[in-house]
């Protein structure tokens, strides 16, 4: 029989009865499972702990191997470059180590057209009348109700026919200058084509329109047209009421073969006529200093621009300023340029001379 574990007190075992036996195992199952039941949390937070050190950790190693590929291609890449950029660098990034050489041979042609008058080449258009050097190219203002005039030219100091084409054999070519109707293809056009068909005496300019306000603009396409079809030392512009002596005008130009830069004329200057005066009147008198003067510039009449001027014209002509008359903005075309003013007596129309070249028309 059994009657439990002997304790001794003191010194004398002693028996614990049953029922304190029973009391002491349930006491002991007790706190083991307290035990038990307190040790789960802290598993869990330890087991969760580990995870987010376990990510963190691979997301430390993957920045850093990021950080060492990327500092790998820095490396890589700047030493196949300069460290610093220097103009030129830049100037080939950007694209204009291109047009900096574009802009050294414009500069290289722009010198060469200096030296051969202002262009490189000869603008010369198919249909030329003549392909060796000429003396001069005059031109003859007319309009469309200068008919009769027209036909009394051609029957006293300008050839037809035949002799126009001797005279030009002998370096001179005259051709009457008109523009073209503001109603392109009227009867006026229409009757300019038909007279020019038969005397083959006109040089019309298709992109100037024949009008009384455009006609300062005039000089601009007959220089531009005459140095593109003909290559002359001169080209004369003659007002459609200026008779010629031809053969005078011939030996002036004769004078002055071989030399360049000249732009020759009956010279004038002074004031400026007021408005009341209208023929003459400048809007834009302003522009010509206090004295309200006029520069120094050929009459209009009949004046002569040696090659490279007629070529100047030529190439400028978008952009050169026009004034109320054809006179004074030629006049201040020269002013810009190197030129030689001559002023030539004999090409006075209005003056007393016997030697005149030209006089006005009755």
């Amino acid at each position: 029989m059994d009657s439990g574990p002997l304790f001794y007190k003191e010194g004398l075992p002693t028996t614990i009865p049953k029922s304190e036996k029973q009391r002491f195992r349930s006491s002991s199952s007790s706190a083991s499972s307290s035990s038990k039941s307190s040790s789960t949390p802290s598993l869990l937070l330890a087991f969760f702990s580990c995870l987010a050190w376990l990510y963190i950790a691979g997301r430390l190693w993957q920045d850093a191997e990021n950080r060492t590929l990327l500092f790998n291609l820095l490396m890589k890449n700047s030493s196949q470059r300069p460290k610093v950029l220097t103009v030129e660098d830049k100037l080939m990034v950007l694209g204009c180590k291109d047009l900096e050489r574009r802009i050294v041979e414009a500069e290289m042609d722009i010198t060469l057209a200096k030296s051969q008058g202002f262009l490189k080449d000869q603008l010369k258009q198919p249909g030329s009348s003549s392909s060796k050097k000429l003396l001069a190219v005059i031109g003859v203002y007319t309009g469309f109700g200068g008919r009769l005039n027209r036909n009394a030219f051609r029957g006293s100091w300008m050839p037809g026919g035949d002799s126009l084409k001797k005279l030009e054999e002998r370096g001179i070519v005259i051709r009457f200058v008109i523009g073209r109707s503001p109603n392109r293809g009227d009867s006026l056009d229409r009757n300019i084509d038909e007279e020019n068909r038969s005397t083959k005496d006109f040089l019309i300019l298709d992109g100037h329109e024949e009008a009384a306000e455009e006609s300062p603009k005039k000089a601009k396409f007959f220089f531009s047209a005459a140095v593109q079809n003909w290559d002359a030392e001169f080209y004369v512009k003659v007002d459609s009421n200026i008779r010629l002596d031809l053969e005078g005008l011939i030996e002036v130009l004769e004078n002055r073969r071989g030399q360049d830069s000249l732009y020759i004329g009956c010279m004038k200057s002074g004031e400026v006529v007021s408005e009341v005066g209208k023929q003459w009147y400048e809007p834009e008198w302003w522009k010509f200093g206090d004295q309200k003067s006029y520069f120094r510039h050929a009459a209009g009449s009949l004046f002569i621009l040696s090659k490279n001027f007629a070529q100047y014209i030529n190439i400028n002509s978008a952009s050169l300023k026009t004034y109320a008359h054809e006179d004074t903005s030629v006049g201040s075309w020269m002013m810009g340029i190197q030129a030689t003013y001559i002023d030539e007596n004999r090409v006075c129309c209005n003056s007393f001379r016997q030697d005149k070249v030209c006089s006005l028309a009755s």
